[in-house]
């Protein structure tokens, strides 16, 4: 029987096809994608799958972006990528999983993986509803919580009890002293959600350790938080 292992990563913010540096925001990042690359090919074979939470790609549409999923597609294993803040390529679900074999997009859906179901979505930043843009922001909050609900759902229609669920905004406040009081925590502990997967921060690590939360299990996996590593989740 294939022992299949579960990795998960984020913000790779790859940039093959336009002048964006990521060496700007220090030494660490200085050819990140190489740093990636190296990790990647030491720990994941071709029947693994790795999750991607977002802000993949600095590309602004999908001519830009073919080069960096096709750099991710070359990598080995399964790969699951949901959209970050800075994923603008972002194109209708429908194409995005029709291009590639090895290469699965969540959006209103689910991937299956053994007895889980991955479900996922981009999130918000449920820090920043106090500011002026408040109620631009609690729109989007709304949308982004119907298709949260919309990719649970499907994976429990199907009849799955078990599930992973990849955001890329932290579905938590830090602001908050009460961390698990806001829809998306709500949403989660409805659905028994069981792992949770995030992105986009990077920065203040320390308020962002994992932790366990209502008996979920919560993992922030952007790529300079793990040392370009990519982080075994099963």
């Amino acid at each position: 029987m294939i022992n299949l292992n579960l990795f998960a990563i984020s913000d790779l913010h790859l940039s093959f096809n336009s002048e964006k540096p990521m060496d700007i925001f220090g030494k660490k990042w200085i050819n990140h994608f190489n740093t990636i690359m190296e990790n990647w090919l030491k720990l994941i074979s071709d029947n693994d799958v790795v999750l991607i939470c977002g802000d993949t790609s600095w590309a602004m549409n999908m001519k830009e972006v073919i080069s960096d999923l096709n750099w991710i597609d070359n990598l080995p294993g399964k790969k699951i990528i949901i959209r970050g803040n800075h994923d603008f390529w972002w194109s209708s679900i429908s194409k995005l999983n029709s291009i590639y074999e090895n290469i699965k997009f969540i959006q209103n859906n689910y991937i299956p993986f053994k007895n889980y179901a991955i479900c996922g979505s981009r999130g918000f930043n449920i820090d920043i509803l106090d500011s002026q843009d408040k109620e631009s922001h609690l729109k989007i909050l709304e949308r982004e919580k119907i298709r949260m609900n919309l990719s649970l759902s499907s994976a429990k229609k199907d009849g799955y009890e078990k599930i992973i669920y990849m955001s890329h905004y932290p579905p938590f406040s830090i602001n908050n002293s009460s961390l698990n009081k806001n829809i998306f925590m709500d949403v989660l502990n409805e659905y028994d959600v069981e792992i949770v997967v995030y992105g986009h921060i990077h920065s203040n690590f320390e308020k962002f350790y994992d932790r366990e939360i209502n008996y979920t299990k919560y993992y922030l996996t952007s790529c300079d938080y793990l040392n370009f590593i990519p982080l075994r989740i099963l």
